[in-house]
C-alpha cells in the first residue's frame, strides 16, 4: 500500500457501563480496502456506529481517538459529524430497504443528500447521478428514478446505497455487511462493484462482514474483531499464517480452502481490469 495513512483508531466502547470494545486499534491506508470480519456479537456494529459518531445516540459512550485524516472524531461536535458524515465519510448499511426512505423517491433520495453538502444545482446533480448510476450499473431515466423502494429489487437498492455512499467522493466508504440481504449471485455482483468503484475512485473502504469468503474476494488486509477486542491483523495473502483461534475458526468455517478463494479473486481481478479498459 502507499503508506498515506487515512485513519487511525484506537478507543473503547460501551453500553451502560458495560464494556464491549475493549481497546480497538486499526489502522487504515489511502486505496485501501480493510475486512473488519468476526462472528455474530463480536462488536462489529457496535464498532461502526462508534466510528460515525452515532453511538451516543444509542446510548453508548466512546472514549480514545478516531482520527480522520488527522481529525479527531471523537472530539468534535455534532455539527461538525453532520458535515464529515456523506462528504468525507460514506455509508452503506446492511439492510438496503429499511435504510431507504418508503415513501420518497430514487430521485427524491439523491436531491436531500446533495442538499446536505452542496449548494443547489440541478445540472451538477443530475450529472453526477448519470455517472453514480452508470457506475452501479443501473438506469438514470426518469422512469427508475421515479420509483420508490418497495418497485425495486433488493440488489437495486444496495447498487442505489451504494451510489449515495459516493455521491461526494468521500475518502473513506463504510460499507456494514452490504451482502447480508442478497442472494449469493447478487453478493457477487456488489463484491466485484466495491472493487472496481475502490480501483476506479481510489476510497479506502472499511468492509464489515462476518463473510470470509466476499472479503477474501475484495480485502487487501483482515482485521478480526473477537469478543470487542481486534486480535489479529494480516494481509489476506498471509492467511496461511493466522495464529488466533478465531481467525482459525472462521478459515475452518470456510466452504473451501482460503487459497482457492483467492486464486478466484486474482482471476476475477484481471477480468474486471479488461471489462473496464474496454468500457
Amino acid at each position: 500500500m502507499s503508506g498515506d495513512l487515512l485513519l487511525r483508531v484506537q478507543m473503547n466502547a460501551s453500553y451502560a457501563g458495560r464494556p464491549v470494545l475493549h481497546d480497538v486499534r486499526l489502522e487504515l491506508e489511502r486505496g485501501e480496502v480493510l475486512g473488519l470480519v468476526g462472528s455474530s456479537g463480536a462488536g462489529k456494529s457496535t464498532l461502526v456506529l462508534s466510528l460515525l459518531g452515532l453511538l451516543p445516540w444509542r446510548g453508548g459512550r466512546v472514549t480514545g481517538e478516531v482520527l480522520l485524516q488527522g481529525e479527531n472524531l471523537l472530539r468534535v461536535p455534532e455539527r461538525r459529524l453532520r458535515e464529515l458524515r456523506g462528504r468525507a465519510v460514506g455509508f452503506v448499511p446492511q439492510s438496503p430497504m429499511s435504510a431507504l426512505n418508503p415513501a420518497l423517491s430514487l430521485e427524491r433520495h439523491f436531491r436531500e443528500a446533495w442538499r446536505a453538502h452542496q449548494p443547489m444545482s440541478g445540472d451538477a446533480l443530475a450529472q453526477r447521478m448519470r455517472t453514480l448510476l452508470d457506475e452501479v450499473q443501473l438506469p438514470a431515466n426518469r422512469d427508475f428514478l421515479g420509483r420508490k423502494p418497495a418497485e425495486i429489487s433488493v440488489g437495486q437498492a444496495q447498487r442505489v446505497l451504494i451510489a449515495l455512499a459516493l455521491l461526494h467522493e468521500p475518502a473513506l466508504l463504510v460499507a456494514d455487511e452490504p451482502t447480508s440481504a442478497l442472494d449469493p449471485v447478487t453478493q457477487a455482483q456488489i463484491v466485484a462493484l466495491l472493487r472496481r468503484l475502490n480501483r476506479k475512485y481510489g476510497a479506502s473502504l472499511l468492509y464489515v462482514s462476518h463473510d470470509l469468503v466476499s472479503v477474501l474476494g475484495l480485502c487487501h488486509r483482515i482485521a478480526v474483531l473477537d469478543a470487542g477486542t481486534i486480535v489479529e491483523s494480516l494481509n489476506v495473502a498471509d492467511l496461511d499464517r493466522a495464529q488466533h483461534p478465531a481467525t482459525r475458526r472462521l478459515l475452518q468455517a470456510l466452504p473451501v480452502p482460503a487459497e482457492m478463494l483467492l486464486r478466484y479473486r486474482n482471476h476475477s481481478v484481471a477480468e474486471d481490469y479488461v471489462s473496464t479498459a474496454q468500457g
